[in-house]
């Protein structure tokens, strides 16, 4: 196999046109995946303290979901995020507290 072999390959599998543009995706993937990991990490570990808010709502006498927070949460990620947060807090509302 030549030496080129595996930078040809790389771009391939890349979509690069380079070598260097290759090296430079494929570093950058590996730290999405990594970040990806903690993300997704971070939301199992936001589902486990919601579930804990709302037995403590409930076993209070309370609602299981409290809208007017809610909305906070909503507001947030959208001016943190632009249009495209409300999306995403939506989701992490739905996978945290389930569908309304």
């Amino acid at each position: 196999m030549s030496a080129t072999a595996p930078a040809t390959s790389a771009t391939e599998k890349t979509g690069a046109r380079t070598p260097e543009a290759a090296d430079t995706i494929t570093d950058a993937r590996e730290r999405v995946d990594a970040l990806d990991e903690r993300i997704i990490g971070l939301v199992q570990e936001r589902m486990a303290v919601s579930a804990a808010i709302q037995q403590a709502r409930l076993t209070s006498g309370g609602r299981r979901v409290n809208l007017s927070r809610e909305m906070e949460i909503l507001g947030h990620y959208r001016d943190a995020l632009g249009k495209p947060g409300t999306s995403l807090a939506m989701t992490l509302l739905e996978l945290c507290r389930g569908r309304i």
